[in-house]
């Protein structure tokens, strides 16, 4: 079996490239780290509030969107994610989480699937950011927002792959 089987067989096959045995064309690769920068970008704010001269995470969101346009390549992604994470692991709490989130979203260059992680770390963001007895509701809200940034063309795509990993990320979708 060659790796790129190796791959598709692990993972969804709708979120693995054509490129790597899978179905996902350029195309909609393109618009889920779109999707995923969008995601990051929504709870930004909740990082550089906590460490304003840091500026990994924000580089990062801008790197998903510069490899969706096609103005990176996979490796620069892959680098911004590393550094995003870096900013993540000196952070705390809602701060943690957004830098986490930009993280994931540039992930999707290398990974389709990380998309999911750049939502569900944003939702985890705002609920950090939010007093114990709003946070179910923020996250509500955080998820719904997301959702209707989706275009039409990923979000029969983003949705299931919501409803197949939900239970991988806290159960976040589905509150």
């Amino acid at each position: 079996m060659h790796e790129r089987e190796r791959i598709a067989e692990k993972r969804n096959p709708r979120l693995v490239t054509v490129r790597r045995g899978g179905i996902l064309q350029d195309a909609e690769h393109r618009l889920l780290a779109r999707w995923a920068a969008d995601c990051a970008q929504n709870v930004l704010h909740l990082f550089e509030w906590e460490r304003p001269g840091d500026d990994r995470p924000r580089r990062a969101v801008e790197h998903a969107r510069a490899w969706s346009r096609g103005e990176i390549t996979m490796s620069q992604a892959r680098s911004a994610s590393f550094a995003a994470h870096a900013a993540a692991r000196e952070a705390s709490a809602a701060a943690k989480e957004a830098a986490r989130a930009a993280g994931h979203a540039v992930a999707v260059a290398h990974m389709a699937d990380h998309e999911l992680g750049a939502a569900a770390y944003a939702i985890r963001a705002v609920r950090s950011a939010t007093s114990e007895s709003g946070r179910d509701e923020a996250g509500r809200c955080e998820c719904r927002w997301q959702r209707a940034q989706l275009p039409v063309e990923i979000r029969d795509l983003v949705l299931d792959d919501q409803r197949l990993r939900n239970e991988k990320f806290w159960s976040l979708f589905d509150r």
